[in-house]
């Protein structure tokens, strides 16, 4: 039997969103494989979420992609790419703690172009004159980042029904980052 290494990732990804201190065992059990044949592809839980790393990033790539978020209004790019990154959510927030355990100060390169892409997306709001500018970029790339992963956590513990999730994280965030007409 082949063994595909998009589906093992994919199916790592699916286990450890949902319970992120789940044992390597669990994860070849899920996979439908031996421990052996796990090890054999991931030296260990770092090779494995180094790997997981890598398909998270070309998925967040193409959500931002699909999101279109250099097109029309900022506000709505933002709606855009809360949307697109949703189904991403548990599995961002996976990475982002995980990845805090491997790389404490210092960030892989392609988490920097991930959080240029977004942080010129607020850029472009605050030129407009539809975002604040008392915000930084930066910050409200991080603010993104902590709303899509804690509206996923609460879908996952089911505080919040998932349909409603992509609204009530978009309305948070742009009410915080819209420029009032006071300003």
């Amino acid at each position: 039997m082949s063994l595909d290494r998009e589906e093992l990732l994919s199916t790592a990804a699916d286990v450890l969103t949902r319970r992120p201190t789940s044992s390597m065992d669990d994860i070849a059990k899920a996979a439908g494989i031996s421990r052996a044949t796990l090890h054999r592809h991931f030296a260990g839980r770092e090779a494995l979420v180094r790997a997981l790393e890598q398909l998270g990033l070309r998925h967040l790539d193409a959500a931002l992609d699909a999101a279109r978020t250099q097109e029309g209004d900022a506000a709505d790019a933002v709606r855009r790419l809360i949307t697109e990154t949703e189904p991403l959510a548990g599995f961002l927030g996976f990475l982002v703690t995980e990845n805090q355990l491997f790389e404490p100060g210092e960030q892989h390169p392609g988490w920097t172009r991930i959080d240029e892409r977004i942080s010129a997306l607020f850029q472009r709001g605050q030129r407009e004159g539809a975002f604040r500018i008392d915000l930084s970029p930066a910050w409200l790339t991080e603010a993104l980042y902590a709303l899509i992963t804690a509206s996923a956590w609460a879908v996952q513990d089911g505080r919040v029904a998932a349909r409603d999730s992509v609204r009530m994280t978009t309305e948070l965030l742009l009410g915080g980052v819209r420029r009032s007409s006071e300003e």
